[in-house]
């Protein structure tokens, strides 16, 4: 596919969230982009439907909507895929906003270094609740997991993730697109572009503002599947497996061992994970414009992620029965 002739289809599956669909579908109407594109919401079965919202954005964008019977969001975007007219798809989560130069950034990177997949980092908008913004400090930090989604240059062969990513007709008629998995559906298609040689890329300035879940308990449960999915793609790709995916297991473990150890009058361990604790608030509180409730936050949410991430990795490593 030669740069000059890529035509963009932006797939949106959604369940539910026809109020996030609207925060999104607004944001496209805000592009600085002069190329035809085409919008696909693939509502997934939901009792919330967002046909009316749908419907109030026709006359801005090229916009289809289509209603299927709930099958998860991985079959949901091969069905976008496969109904869309453009020859480049970029998929999109519902509860994302697109910043006014998102499809441009696109294009101009694909113009000079062309890939059949891309990746884009997430942010936090500055209108997010505290607790949003939390999250998406814990689920960006170089402190936590989350330090490789984005953040770096010269990341090399980029794990795409499906919140906000892009895919050629080419990758998506030689993968199928999506597998069946709930969750880590993104890594799997990752895997398999590579054993077709077809490459990924990052590109930095390709950000969505993500808006994630809302309570702790969404984002624990969140978590949780991330940590069930690591062990099965492990087994399907081993030489994928990273000692580093053990690391949120192992933090909660320690943690555990070194509140026992105080019983005893050791505090060596417990005084390691308060340094560590000083340094995430204090990080966080410099990173969100000096404001300390997002940073005491950003303490409880990190280690959601780390008790979510890390309990679900133990069940699926230890007690999930293998295929």
């Amino acid at each position: 596919m030669k740069p000059s002739e890529i035509n963009f289809s932006i797939i949106i599956p959604v369940y539910n969230r026809p109020q996030e669909i609207d925060e999104l579908l607004e944001s496209l109407t805000k592009q600085n982009f002069s190329d035809r594109f085409e919008v696909l919401i693939i509502e997934d079965g939901s009792n919330q439907k967002s046909d009316l919202i749908a419907e109030k954005y026709k006359k801005q964008l090229d916009l289809k909507y289509f209603f299927k019977e709930n099958s998860g969001a991985g079959e949901s975007r091969n069905f976008g895929m496969q109904k869309a007219t453009g020859n480049y798809f970029i998929i999109l989560d519902s509860d994302v906003i697109v910043p006014n130069q998102y499809l441009s950034v696109i294009k101009n990177t694909l113009e000079s270094n062309f890939t059949d997949a891309f990746g884009g980092p997430d942010a936090a908008h500055k209108n997010f609740s505290a607790l949003q913004k939390a999250i998406n400090y814990s689920m960006t930090s170089f402190l936590t997991t989350g330090g490789i989604r984005g953040k770096k240059n010269g990341v090399g062969r980029f794990q795409l993730r499906s919140f906000n990513m892009g895919l050629s007709k080419k990758a998506f008629e030689v993968t199928q697109g999506f597998s069946a998995m709930k969750t880590g559906e993104d890594i799997d298609l990752t895997f398999r572009l590579w054993e077709n040689s077809l490459e990924t890329q990052l590109i930095t300035q390709a950000f969505v503002y993500h808006k994630r879940r809302s309570s702790l308990k969404q984002f624990f449960k969140q978590t949780y599947s991330f940590g069930k999915a690591r062990p099965i793609l492990n087994r399907k790709y081993p030489e994928s497996a990273k000692i580093t995916f053990w690391f949120p297991s192992l933090f909660i473990l320690g943690w555990v061992l070194s509140l026992l150890l105080l019983y005893f009058d050791y505090h060596i361990l417990f005084d390691l994970y308060f340094l560590y604790m000083f340094i995430l608030l204090s990080d966080s509180f410099l990173k969100n414009y000096l404001n300390p409730f997002i940073a005491w936050l950003s303490l409880i949410t990190s280690f959601t992620q780390f008790l979510g991430y890390g309990l679900g990795f133990l069940k699926s490593q230890f007690f999930t029965k293998k295929n």
